[in-house]
């Protein structure tokens, strides 16, 4: 009965196609537009994640100033020293490994191309807490820093400006007024929410001070960087540090920190929710085109009761119980539906696949969303056809089959 009751279903869609379509045009706009945001979302959501993963594992910056926005935050400020460092790896635990970075924007050069880098002095532990694979080469060692040796390892953008097709590898690079030789290249990491990560040439810190910027002071430091273990509780590491900070700086209660922590956790957290949540948001504004979808899908069921008055009263007057007449007005509201969903997943597939790569977002699918936002279209159809089904079956066939 169900079968010959969709049979007809489709022999009234193709004797009106241009109304079936306009009908079912919601359904099509909201499916598609909800797999759409919410895939899209999903993928912004794993990109985030990915370029702050990236940032380095279970990444923390300690640094001087108020903020990470303008100089003025941090003027006057106190840098860090070597005994912050030394306090910070003895006196915090749950930490896998901590190195000071000094920072500076100086002149390289090699041969003919020139260009200005952004130069970190900082001990082997840098590369490990900040995710830094090897292209070719090797890192610095520890003995490098203690000898304060002229060598660098630089990333894959400075490869490109100052060698081009070039190994690298051996040659020296005039960094400021101090030559240094390339003892290795990083892998590309890309860009990140703070630029491009492949621009930098990483250092010993005692060659940054020595012989590159002359700085000898211990107060050089303006960054620290550590990386937590897995599983330790961010928040209360995150609590000792600043305690720790607070009494080396000489802090008072009532005086506001003049340092700030950076956790790649948390933010990675807050962006994927903050993410989530526009996604859902943008997802239920879409799903209103569902509900018109639906009231579409009701009102012209109505106007074929009222055009197929005669035809049920026929069925009833040879038999057809009102059961079977609720089926068939159903079943013809749910295919329509369904159409509708089934056109809405295939339009959301090309949607997803073009604003993919207009955005350079990678794209995946989600059989999860397109199967539920799919079956929210059937039940949209079954929700939204009862009421014309029922008045159909309820109709007296005396009066139906009077009905001109």
């Amino acid at each position: 009965m169900i079968w010959n009751a969709f049979l007809i279903a489709l022999r009234e869609i193709r004797r009106n196609p241009v109304r079936a379509f306009l009908t079912v045009l919601g359904i099509i706009i909201g499916v598609a537009a909800v797999i759409t945001m919410v895939t899209l979302g999903e993928a912004a959501t794993r990109v985030v994640r990915n370029q702050i993963s990236q940032l380095g594992s279970n990444l923390i910056n300690v640094r001087p100033g108020m903020g990470f926005g303008p100089r003025s935050a941090s003027a006057g400020v106190p840098s860090f020293t070597e005994s912050d460092v030394h306090a910070i790896a003895t006196q915090i635990p749950g930490l896998v490994a901590v190195a000071p970075v000094s920072t500076a924007s100086l002149s390289t050069i090699y041969r003919q191309n020139a260009r200005s880098t952004g130069i970190a002095g900082t001990r082997p532990e840098y590369f490990q807490i900040n995710n830094w694979k090897l292209h070719s080469g090797r890192f610095f060692t520890d003995e490098d820093v203690r000898t304060g040796d002229a060598v660098c390892v630089i990333g894959q953008t400075v490869v490109t400006n100052l060698f081009g097709g070039e190994d690298p590898l051996g040659k020296k690079i005039r960094i400021g007024r101090a030559a240094c030789e390339v003892i290795g290249v990083l892998a590309a990491k890309g860009q990140a929410g703070m630029g491009d990560q492949d621009d930098t040439i990483v250092v010993p810190i005692t060659t940054l001070q020595r012989r590159l910027v002359g700085r000898t002071s211990t107060r050089g430091i303006n960054l620290i960087t550590l990386s937590a273990e897995d599983g330790s509780n961010a928040d209360a590491l995150i609590a000792e540090l600043v305690s720790l900070m607070r009494q080396r700086r000489n802090l008072q209660p009532n005086e506001a920190d003049n340092f700030n922590v950076f956790d790649t956790r948390q933010i990675a957290e807050s962006l994927s929710a903050s993410t989530q949540t526009m996604t859902a948001l943008l997802a239920a504004v879409a799903g209103v085109s569902l509900l018109v979808g639906g009231i579409g899908i009701m009102n012209i069921m109505l106007v074929s009761v009222t055009e197929r008055t005669r035809e049920i009263g026929v069925r009833l007057a040879i038999g057809a119980r009102a059961r079977e007449v609720l089926l068939q007005f159903l079943v013809e509201a749910v295919t329509l539906s369904s159409i509708g969903g089934g056109v809405g997943v295939l339009l959301a597939l090309i949607l997803c696949h073009t604003l993919s790569s207009a955005i350079q977002m990678p794209y995946t699918f989600e059989p999860r969303i397109n199967l539920i936002a799919f079956f929210f279209s059937t039940a949209v159809g079954i929700v939204f056809g009862f009421a014309p089904a029922r008045r159909a079956a309820k109709l007296d066939p005396i009066v139906a089959l009077r009905h001109e």
